[in-house]
């Protein structure tokens, strides 16, 4: 593994308030404490992670449109030349907010499970979410046809078993219905916060042989094929976030808590130190040398099934999680 100076990804989950309860989501938010941090605090982490230079900072959540500064946060890293881009859940419709957003973000995700409400509202945990997220799909396909022709935006698409037959659908409605649309991403659940749930695993998460006709390059194919018109169509496995020694990949991810808590690894609970108190170069050489832990070797090497995967998760999360997080562990399955 190189010596990795800085990350060139920061993904930061600016928020855990989230008007929905997404039965798999990754940072358990909507059930949990928001732990936004005062605007002070806010604007010192993005002046921190700043810093460090990434190539792009990916502000998450949570709903991140629930943060009053948001677009205060992301002008510190306009500021700093550093791309910052949104991931939303697109209940937040209104006018003003997203056209603030076209604004002052490079590239906005919208995140949409399914071709139907029946499929999307299900997984989302809340009636109406499909609705919604197709009223901001609207409106940011007209700012991006007039008022704001600079920024791209698209849908990101977490591939489970609910969803898995619906992604053909989704990509011929989805590219006929926006006449703008960039991009459309396609990512396998992964076993991450509530989706390492003995319950979710076995039900949504794919199968190793889904997951292998899911990314094969005859899907890739068809996805694009079935797209109404041209427009960016990617699928990955997602199997990059497993940090399995084996894969020897580098790290270029740095994950930050709504707090700003660094995790040792991304999709793992565990952090190293917060942004608010430790340099941030530390923090980054922290999170890598977590990857060479020993229990972290001998937990994720001999990973060879998503069964297997979610298996060391939750083990990973119950030996480097604090007190409060294993309170939490505690609560995600009752």
């Amino acid at each position: 593994m190189k010596d990795i100076k800085s990350p060139s990804y920061v993904v930061w989950d600016i928020t855990y308030a989230c008007p929905l309860r997404c039965m798999g989501c990754y940072s358990e938010s909507g059930r949990r404490p928001s732990k936004l941090l005062p605007t002070e605090d806010l604007l010192v982490v993005a002046e921190k992670i700043s810093s460090l230079k990434p190539s792009v900072v990916l502000l998450a959540g949570g709903e991140p449109l629930l943060v009053r500064d948001i677009f205060a946060v992301a002008g510190v890293f306009r500021k700093a030349a550093v791309g910052v881009q949104l991931y939303t859940s697109g209940w937040i419709s209104n006018e003003r907010i997203l056209a603030q957003a076209c604004d002052v973000f490079e590239k906005i995700h919208v995140s949409l499970d399914g071709a139907t409400a029946e499929t999307h509202d299900y997984l989302r945990g809340r009636a109406g979410s499909f609705s919604r997220a197709h009223d901001t799909l609207k409106r940011l396909n007209e700012y991006s046809e007039s008022k704001f022709p600079n920024f791209e935006f698209g849908v990101d698409c977490v591939v489970s078993q609910s969803n898995l037959h619906q992604l053909e659908l989704m990509c011929t409605k989805l590219t006929a219905d926006y006449g703008n649309l960039d991009f459309l991403s396609f990512g396998a659940a992964v076993p991450s916060g509530l989706a390492s749930r003995e319950t979710f695993a076995e039900s949504e998460l794919l199968t190793d042989e889904q997951m292998a006709a899911c990314t094969s390059l005859e899907m890739i194919t068809r996805l694009r094929k079935a797209c109404a018109r041209k427009v960016a169509v990617s699928l990955t496995d997602n199997m990059e976030l497993q940090e399995n020694p084996r894969n020897r990949i580098d790290p270029v991810l740095m994950q930050v808590e709504a707090d700003g808590q660094v995790r040792g690894l991304p999709m793992y609970e565990g952090t190293v130190g917060s942004l608010l108190d430790t340099d941030p170069f530390t923090l980054w050489a922290n999170s890598v040398k977590r990857r060479s832990h020993p229990f972290v070797v001998k937990t994720l090497e001999n990973v060879q099934t998503m069964e297997d995967w979610a298996q060391a998760t939750r083990a990973l999360d119950r030996y480097f999680g604090s007190a409060e997080t294993l309170e939490r562990i505690i609560q995600r399955n009752t």
